[in-house]
């Protein structure tokens, strides 16, 4: 986790992303990157006869508030003991930050948010990001304080390929956690077992217990997750995203919507 990405804007979650990038960045002596996405485009205006027209003054005032971000921002970390830099990227959120995030090793975003003017996080962001990018996107509930990284932890697993690909992500993240409880609801609709995720885990020294779940007639995968986060108290709950397609996910629901929406904890994605 040397190389930590993060989505920065101007709404009230951007303190939480900030406060979390700098414990990892502590912890594992990871440079910061911080994105301030810049879609001129939502400046263009197309008319009915296919002419395209810039509102420069509407331009301007956004150009000038990224940079009174960037200031603002850049004026906080230099008290920090971590190395970082800010910058302005020109694009939608989603498109800076996947581009951004093809020589990292972690994204940092916060989960769907309406409390800013010009940024908002769209609410699938993090899902769209975790299919788009090659890393582990850690997911912070706009409500959530600063990660924990000394917290129990939470590993959802379902023997799928995702999931496999979410554990190893995870490694360097949870080696301080104070528990790691691996959850299994029902039979796994993978090819891997969970005791193998469990071996691969103790060769990397971290040692979780497996629990169980029988799935239920009236609670879905991801209540029943819900419900055991709620007795868990993680501090974080690492999950591989999508392991269904995604439009019968988008279409029908599954686990990873569900925790998208309404998730208890810090969500470390990975496709």
């Amino acid at each position: 986790m040397r190389n930590v990405l993060v989505h920065a804007d101007d709404s009230t979650s951007m303190s939480v992303r900030m406060e979390s990038a700098l414990a990892i960045g502590r912890r594992h002596r990871s440079h910061l990157r911080f994105v301030i996405s810049s879609p001129f485009q939502q400046f263009v205006t197309v008319d009915p006869f296919g002419g395209m027209y810039l509102s420069s003054e509407q331009l301007a005032k956004a150009q000038l508030a990224d940079q009174k971000l960037e200031q603002r921002l850049s004026a906080e970390l230099a008290r920090e003991d971590v190395p970082w830099d800010v910058v302005i990227s020109d694009g939608d959120a989603l498109s800076a930050l996947s581009l951004a995030a093809t020589l990292t090793d972690l994204v940092i975003v916060s989960l769907g948010t309406v409390d800013g003017p010009r940024n908002l996080t769209p609410p699938m962001m993090a899902g769209d990001l975790a299919m788009t990018v090659p890393v582990p996107v850690l997911a912070i509930p706009v409500h959530n304080g600063p990660i924990d990284l000394d917290s129990p932890v939470i590993i959802a697993w379902n023997g799928s390929p995702q999931a496999a690909h979410a554990l190893r992500a995870a490694v360097p993240l949870i080696r301080d956690a104070q528990s790691i409880v691996m959850v299994a609801i029902g039979p796994d609709e993978g090819p891997i077992a969970a005791e193998n995720a469990l071996i691969y885990l103790s060769r990397h020294g971290l040692h979780a217990e497996l629990l169980h779940e029988e799935r239920g007639t009236t609670d879905s995968v991801e209540e029943t997750l819900e419900r055991v986060a709620k007795s868990i108290e993680p501090g974080l709950i690492v999950m591989g995203a999508f392991g269904r397609p995604r439009l019968r996910e988008t279409l029908f629901g599954g686990v990873t919507r569900y925790l998208l929406e309404a998730a208890p904890a810090p969500l470390l994605l990975a496709h």
